[in-house]
């Protein structure tokens, strides 16, 4: 059984997606349809930069999904593997959730970028600039994890935001009981604490306002059937009712990406080969999570087409 995965926040970065704009038809026509759907020059600022400005939550967010699906147009159009026939489940870090739900055909392209727009600026928006951090715990499980985020609360906002596998932990909240847990790391016997350069403290009960902003966008724009199961962040489980799925798009906001449980839950259910499309970020977890899985990532026109000769 073969999973499609799609990757979050993070994996953006500057020249994204031109080689295939550049050798595809398919590719142009996504980016060129996401920028029509957003008003901006999106696909320039992926091209181009400046850096900080692609960074930007309300852009990466976009621009990762847009990249994906380019990756996946690309691969259907003009390598003749379509996904439905190709893949038994899908799923998504964080982000990655809403381009697994246009990858099966639950959101349009269009609606699809102009909900990530709006959550980008939403969460951002949440919280003023500075309030809020996340860091990285490498070396931590997740009971680890959650030990030191009580410890390290002290009244303010300290929570699990993404059990990303085994070896690494992400924790999200107030910028004070953030910086107290990186201290205290050694004491918690973990390796190591890093603060993230993001603007906000993503999957954090203090993104409340962002997720009520996103019930009222996906209140207009429900997702409409799911082709394949999709299995959630905040569940580690398969999804096939749209309305269940709005619901835990919703809950994602402030919940935690269980990516590391998704990946065991997928497994447990037959899943031995996982497909990273349009980055080499969600791929890497999956192998520390289970070094029996077979992971491919899709990023390059060869990696395409060797995927293509793979599965033919």
């Amino acid at each position: 059984m073969r999973a499609f995965i799609f990757p979050g926040q993070g994996s953006q970065k500057v020249g994204m997606g031109v080689d295939l704009a550049a050798a595809s038809e398919a590719a142009r026509d996504v980016f060129g349809e996401v920028d029509e759907a957003l008003r901006q020059n999106l696909f320039a600022l992926m091209r181009e930069g400046p850096e900080d400005r692609l960074t930007l939550t309300e852009n990466a967010q976009p621009a990762i999904m847009a990249n994906a699906i380019a990756t996946l147009r690309v691969l259907e159009r003009d390598f003749g593997v379509k996904l439905l026939e190709t893949a038994n489940c899908v799923a998504g870090h964080s982000l990655g959730e809403y381009t697994a739900l246009a990858a099966i055909g639950a959101f349009s392209l269009t609606n699809t970028a102009r909900l990530l727009k709006l959550r980008g600026w939403a969460m951002q928006a949440a919280v003023p600039v500075g309030e809020g951090t996340m860091a990285v715990l490498l070396g931590a499980d997740i009971e680890q994890a959650k030990a030191l985020a009580e410890a390290a609360a002290q009244g303010e906002v300290c929570e699990v935001a993404n059990d990303n596998d085994p070896s690494q932990v992400v924790i999200s909240g107030h910028t004070a009981a953030i910086e107290r847990a990186v201290a205290l790391t050694k004491e918690h016997g973990i390796k190591r604490g890093m603060i993230l350069n993001v603007s906000a403290p993503f999957h954090s009960s203090l993104m409340a306002p962002a997720a009520e902003k996103m019930a009222h966008a996906l209140a207009a724009t429900p997702p409409g059937a799911l082709a394949l199961p999709l299995y959630a962040n905040v569940t580690a489980a398969p999804v096939t009712d749209p309305d269940e799925a709005r619901a835990l798009l919703i809950e994602q906001v402030t919940g935690r990406v269980r990516w590391r449980e998704s990946v065991l839950a997928m497994r447990a259910d037959g899943v031995d080969h996982f497909v990273e499309l349009g980055g080499k970020v969600v791929g890497p977890m999956v192998s520390r999570t289970d070094k029996e899985a077979q992971v491919t990532s899709l990023v390059t026109l060869a990696d395409l087409e060797g995927f293509a000769k793979e599965i033919a």
